[in-house]
């Protein structure tokens, strides 16, 4: 891999469309949810103000912009509220994009997910388990650390994939349902090719959305691989680093 200083102009010369992961990329990791009976409290982030002058400036610069998490939309909204006149939002690990005031690229999961629903409608009592995130498409529950149970019950299901991204787990539909795929439908959406994207990322299920785009940088090159790496310094974001180095270039 190579260092994000080594993403020139000249590198960047196809790219129309910049896709950004969230959590630990765009905004801080880390997500507070409280679930009490029918109660869910949830702590929102919100992108700050300078990377949405730095959006901003790449929106000016030419570049479409493009955030895939796998978050619900009515949460992403609220974050990025800052940007949602030039950004479009993938959410649920690509299950649908919310682009020019509507929804595309819907994928229907219902059928896979009824069943374990119930079966883990009372998993929140055990340890270790703070909460369900809200979610239409995926399930995403939230845990202070594994919790086997939820694992033994899901490696039932042959359909279903749970993945465990060091704060909750995420389970939707093999093959259906990954940000790659989201990915695929937004390019189909905005007569793109591959060559056309670059994405960045820095946890497991942002791994094929990376490697769908022509450039692939990681946020976190112990996690994942990528064309070029973002080295982690101190306050700043990954998202932040990148951008100064693209609007660097694009500057001259």
């Amino acid at each position: 891999m190579k260092p994000i200083n080594d993403l020139t102009k000249d590198v960047l010369k196809d790219i129309k469309l910049i896709v950004f992961d969230v959590d630990g990329v765009l905004v801080p990791r880390g997500t507070k949810i409280k679930q009490a009976n029918n109660i869910t409290t949830l702590h929102t982030k919100h992108i700050a103000q300078e990377q949405i002058d730095q959006i901003k400036k790449l929106r000016e610069l030419g570049f479409l912009i493009n955030v895939s998490s796998g978050r619900g939309l009515y949460m992403l909204q609220e974050v990025f509220r800052g940007i949602l006149p030039f950004a479009s939002l993938t959410y649920e690990n690509g299950s649908a994009t919310w682009i020019d005031g509507q929804i595309v690229q819907h994928i229907n999961s219902f059928k896979y997910l009824t069943d374990l629903f119930l079966e883990l409608r009372g998993i929140e009592v055990e340890k270790n388990v703070k909460g369900f995130e809200p979610k239409e498409f995926i399930m995403t529950i939230h845990c202070e650390d594994r919790v086997k149970k939820i694992e033994d019950i899901v490696s039932k299901y042959k359909d279903l994939y749970c993945l465990w991204n060091g704060e909750a787990y995420d389970i939707g539909v093999k093959g259906i349902q990954n940000k790659a795929i989201g990915l695929t439908a937004l390019q189909n959406y905005l007569n793109l090719e591959k060559k056309n994207v670059l994405a960045i990322g820095d946890n497991l299920n942002d791994k094929e959305m990376i490697d769908a785009a022509g450039i692939a940088v990681s946020a976190d090159k112990t996690r994942i691989e990528g064309d070029f790496f973002v080295p982690l310094e101190g306050e700043f974001l990954p998202a932040d680093l990148m951008m100064r180095q693209i609007i660097k270039e694009f500057s001259r």
